[in-house]
């Protein structure tokens, strides 16, 4: 039973391989390896493709026959977008389509897209749903909207049927070490602040502090990335159970600020951390928290991982291992 993984040789991705191939099923990383690693591609093939490139698509569902789709391939640099947003329209977007198109025309029914909480912009006081108003304020998060209102077009018109995953702040690594996060440039929190822990970068620069929240940084909702693949994979079987399209937000329902992490940090490692005041980012929410409930209630899933002090720690972990070279 192959499933096609967009991205999985990126970070989120390749977590989903190695829950995919524990699930039972074989993983097809799908990936042009621009920012992803050909050595986290450990759990299954790996075929190097582009999304812009209709033919790769058409020839990787022609070799593989997967039942099912996992996207997650995208650019997800909130700044980037805000910069050159016709970048982000472009890629994500047309490659998108064309990832449904190739889906469709080799009659793959079974979609799970990785949306993300950028779709609802700045929505300062709020628990976010599933039911609250989609008002991105940001090229990365308008281009996954559209990707929603695309998967949903199709799901009427050629009856593929979909599971949409909004999900918060993703964090942590691969508990047993064997994956982690490596990004070229790295724009994580977590990530940045361990480097600055152990030297390896300068200092972790904070992107505001005159937010109007307790300690003036922003306030995320941080999910362990081995619960959020977890989740993917129970959406894969409510797919192939056959009960229909649906969205679900997915992320630990307690917001954390910037400092609050940074605090959390110097517990676990015992280290300072040393830090740079910085100016705000275009772009960036003042609090994103999520509510989870259907994910709970409807697909029996839990954030088992999702703590500040486990997330930091396998992080940790991972962030002193040998890096993945190209």
């Amino acid at each position: 039973m192959h499933v096609l993984v967009t991205g999985g040789a990126g970070y989120i991705g390749s977590h989903a391989c190695k829950a995919l191939s524990r699930a039972g099923f074989t993983p097809v990383a799908f990936d042009n390896l621009s920012t992803g690693w050909a050595q986290a591609v450990k759990y299954g093939p790996l075929f190097q493709g582009d999304l812009m490139d209709r033919a790769s698509l058409d020839a990787a569902f022609a070799q593989y026959q997967p039942i099912a789709v996992m996207h997650f391939a995208a650019l997800s640099l909130v700044g980037e977008s805000m910069t050159n947003p016709g970048k982000y329209w472009r890629t994500n977007v047309n490659g998108s389509l064309n990832l449904i198109e190739a889906a469709v025309a080799a009659r793959v029914r079974n979609f799970v897209f990785s949306s993300t909480c950028a779709t609802y912009g700045d929505m300062d006081g709020v628990t976010l749903d599933e039911d609250t108003p989609q008002l991105p304020i940001n090229a990365y998060g308008g281009s996954k909207r559209a990707i929603e209102e695309i998967l949903r077009d199709f799901g009427k018109s050629a009856g593929l049927n979909h599971v949409i995953f909004r999900y918060f702040n993703v964090a942590g690594a691969d508990p047993e070490g064997e994956i982690g996060e490596q990004h070229i440039p790295e724009t994580h929190l977590i990530p940045l602040m361990l480097d600055a822990i152990d030297g390896k970068r300068p200092a972790l620069t904070v992107y505001g502090s005159d937010y109007n929240t307790p300690d003036g940084t922003c306030i995320r909702d941080y999910v362990h990335v081995s619960d959020l693949v977890d989740a993917h994979v129970l959406g894969l079987n409510w797919l192939l159970q056959g009960k229909g399209d649906r969205v679900f937000c997915l992320g630990s329902g307690e917001g954390f600020s910037v400092r609050e992490v940074i605090e959390a940090s110097r517990v676990v490692t015992n280290r300072e951390v040393p830090l740079i005041e910085g100016t705000r980012r275009p772009g960036d929410a003042t609090m994103l928290v999520s509510g989870s409930s259907r994910a709970m209630q409807e697909l029996g899933w839990s954030p088992k991982r999702s703590t500040l002090t486990q997330m930091i720690g396998d992080a940790l972990t991972w962030s002193r291992k040998p890096r993945f070279e190209r």
